[in-house]
């Protein structure tokens, strides 16, 4: 429970499309996973399902006072519901995962831990081993993740994962755009922080098929590629700022 002497410490931030069958199963996990980080809060972002997920997380908001649900009218995307969820978060610290359930929560407190041991650690993110994917997905999933990291240098094996705690304060600083989740890493380092990893192991999905492009992968990705790839070239050195008293 939340009070003025026990603050938010994480913030769970869930975009989902679609996932009627995943959002009690998922949840019920997040719940369980986070029983030893103290005061946390869920955060799901329906981004304009058409199917009954957001009468599902309705009722589940009825049963956990920890859940609260936003509604996007029409889908806007993935990196928008994201930021949608960041934007009304209580908590310090932001843990984000995928909805269909591939995202193990067990790997929360872990990252939570390691990015509140080090001030100068702004992102932890996670890095997916044994991929449940068709071989097909997992190709351009690897061929994308080794263009971006040969232009970037961004030493991120594996930026598709969903599953990542990030500071709220440096995630709003971020340039916001489309896409924005597959390239945090590398902007997170331009903000003068250091990205930590950690191995996840990926899941089948709980049900259905996915919601979400899957960054279609290498051709409609150069866009964003040289876009971030601009605003790295174009980062100054940031100033040490202390104040005169």
């Amino acid at each position: 429970m939340t009070t003025p002497d026990h603050p938010v410490r994480l913030s769970v931030v869930v975009p989902v499309r679609n996932e009627e069958g995943n959002v009690e199963p998922l949840i019920n996990e997040i719940v369980e996973a986070c029983q030893s980080v103290g005061a946390y809060e869920i955060i799901y972002v329906d981004d304009g399902s058409t199917d009954q997920t957001l009468q599902r997380l309705q009722a589940l908001k009825a049963q956990l006072p920890m859940l609260r649900v936003l509604r996007h009218q029409s889908s806007c995307g993935q990196s928008a519901a994201v930021r949608s969820g960041v934007k009304v978060a209580s908590g310090r610290v932001i843990a984000t995962l995928d909805g269909d359930g591939q995202n193990n929560p067990a790997y929360i407190p872990q990252m939570l831990w390691q990015i509140e041991s080090n001030d100068k650690i702004g992102m932890v993110a996670g890095q997916r081993i044994g991929r449940k994917d068709t071989g097909f997905k997992r190709w351009q999933s690897r061929t994308a993740n080794r263009v971006r990291a040969w232009v970037l240098k961004d030493s991120t094996r594996d930026t598709g994962c969903g599953l990542k705690a990030i500071k709220r304060d440096v995630y709003l600083a971020l340039p916001y755009f489309d896409a924005l989740h597959r390239f945090m890493p590398a902007l997170v380092v331009r903000e003068g922080y250091l990205v930590s990893h950690v191995d996840v192991t990926d899941r089948p999905r709980y049900t259905g098929v996915s919601n979400y492009g899957f960054f279609d992968r290498l051709w409609v990705g150069i866009k964003d590629l040289i876009g971030v790839a601009w605003l790295i070239s174009r980062r100054r050195k940031i100033p040490a700022v202390t104040e005169i008293v």
